[in-house]
């Protein structure tokens, strides 16, 4: 009986199967750090926004000294809690408008100055999120408006872009970074930025997602045979583009840039000096932050609102139909990670939709992505230090241009779901107003606007001569009716 029992008993059974799932459980990863295409897209979907970000960090530390340790560090902290946290390849951008202000005024904003704007702008964006008034403003804006600020964003970043391209950039200098027409054949060329532009082009197409090519194939006997063989081409197309889209090919253009930095001046090998430096809290003074909230955060808060939290809503929507990233979060988010980078001397940061779109373009479609960037980031800060900048300084600013131009033009073709005339015209006049007055916040005003105007034509109002009209009218056509 005794052995019975014994044979009966699972104990044996039980701790052979815990082990595992014990084991299973505790180097599980986030599901939002899940891969949803291959390794090689996802890092080179991570270099997708750098178009942006190295042209304007290498500017702040060239002109405000800005401490690249201190960015490098708590932007790489941002990019892995921010793909942890969103799960989508959420970008973490330099906020545009206060690094323009800071870098063109005389004298240059100091480091207190850009800090204390960042602080203005994160508290603005708290108070919209943690209230729901944000939601609120997501949830009603007309979608023609929107679409014209990313439209304009989109062909800003296009028409920077292109000047990168054509024109020799002095990023040190604060009053004309335009210089003259890049040479040809040269290190930093048009013929290499060319070049560029046709391997993106030939790899990655025009963008087109996979939801495309999941069709349905019909079966072998619903062929004749001119069909058979229309049908091997296109599947010999298809494994083709296949094969294509999985070369990483922003990740082989960003690496082959800095390969470059080193070919065109082997002295950055001496003035390497391995070793973060230290970072310490910044003193910010009021006069600080009158100076910074008037010149910089003023013109920073509608971009931010529009581009950095409505707009890059909007188009994760778009591009992850399923995990559409929330208004409040996104505001939140931004806010908290300027109260805690600023006070350190961190550039101020924000989300872009056109990081996003550029992301997107090269192959990224997971946090994995953005924590990928993040973790590079990490290393070069602890590595290399502010050294780093010795080596920006010598990266190809045409290539740079060629990511941006890919990044610019996927976000501007967010704007193609506009159905109607009505609405193509409020987001072509918001776009323009926007490029023309430098200014989304204007074309935004103007936008809303015009919206309401045409709104305001179809409703009935039921006074004056229209009423009458329409009352006679209905008139006759009851009388034509009975009479029928």
């Amino acid at each position: 009986m005794a052995h019975d029992i014994s044979n009966d008993q699972p104990p044996p059974e039980t701790s052979t199967t815990t082990t595992p799932l014990l084991r299973r459980n505790f180097f599980r990863l986030p599901s939002t750090l899940k891969l949803k295409t291959s390794l090689w897209s996802e890092l080179s979907g991570a270099v997708g926004d750098l178009g942006t970000y190295i042209p304007i960090v290498l500017a702040l530390s060239l002109v405000n000294n800005l401490d690249l340790t201190t960015t490098l560090i708590f932007t790489s902290l941002y990019n892995i809690i921010t793909g942890v946290f969103f799960g989508l390849p959420m970008p973490v951008q330099p906020m545009k408008s206060i690094a323009a202000v800071a870098i063109s005024e005389s004298p240059p904003l100091t480091i207190p100055q850009i800090s204390a704007a960042g602080l203005s702008v994160a508290a603005v964006l708290l108070v919209l999120g943690t209230t729901g008034l944000m939601s609120f403003l997501y949830r009603y804006l007309p979608l023609p408006v929107v679409r014209g600020v990313q439209l304009s964003q989109g062909l800003q970043f296009a028409f920077s872009a292109i000047k990168y391209i054509r024109y020799q950039q002095d990023l040190s200098s604060a009053s004309s970074k335009t210089g003259p027409v890049r040479p040809w054949f040269s290190l930093d060329g048009l013929a290499l930025a060319l070049v560029a532009v046709l391997f993106l082009v030939l790899t990655t197409g025009a963008g087109e997602d996979n939801h495309s090519e999941q069709q349905h194939e019909p079966e072998e006997n619903e062929y004749d045979s001119d069909d058979r063989v229309d049908n091997l081409r296109r599947n010999k197309i298809r494994r083709r583009l296949k094969i294509l889209s999985m070369v990483p090919s922003a990740l082989i253009v960003f690496l082959f840039g800095l390969l470059l930095c080193f070919i065109r001046d082997p002295s950055i090998f001496h003035d390497l000096q391995f070793g973060p430096s230290r970072i310490k809290l910044i003193r910010i003074t009021w006069d600080d932050f009158k100076v910074g909230f008037v010149r910089a955060a003023i013109p920073q808060i509608p971009l931010s609102i529009l581009n950095s939290v409505i707009a890059v809503c909007k188009l994760s929507g778009d591009l992850f139909p399923e995990r559409e990233a929330s208004a409040m979060k996104v505001s939140v988010s931004v806010g908290v990670m300027n109260f805690v980078g600023c006070w350190f001397g961190a550039m101020p940061c924000c989300h872009g939709a056109g990081g996003l779109a550029g992301q997107y373009r090269f192959g990224g479609r997971s946090g994995a992505s953005i924590v990928f960037l993040g973790i590079g980031k990490l290393l070069i800060a602890l590595v290399f230090g502010n050294s780093f900048g010795r080596i920006l300084g010598q990266f190809p600013i045409g290539i740079l241009g060629v990511l941006l131009l890919f990044a610019g033009i996927e976000l501007a073709m967010a704007s193609k779901d506009m159905n109607s005339k009505q609405e193509s015209f409020v987001m072509f006049v918001c776009a323009a107003v926007s490029l023309t007055g430098s200014s989304a916040a204007l074309g935004f005003f103007v936008g809303i606007v015009l919206y309401m105007l045409l709104k305001l034509r179809e409703l009935d109002c039921g006074f004056g001569f229209l009423s009458n009209s329409n009352k006679a009218k209905s008139s006759k056509e009851e009388e034509a009716h009975l009479i029928a």
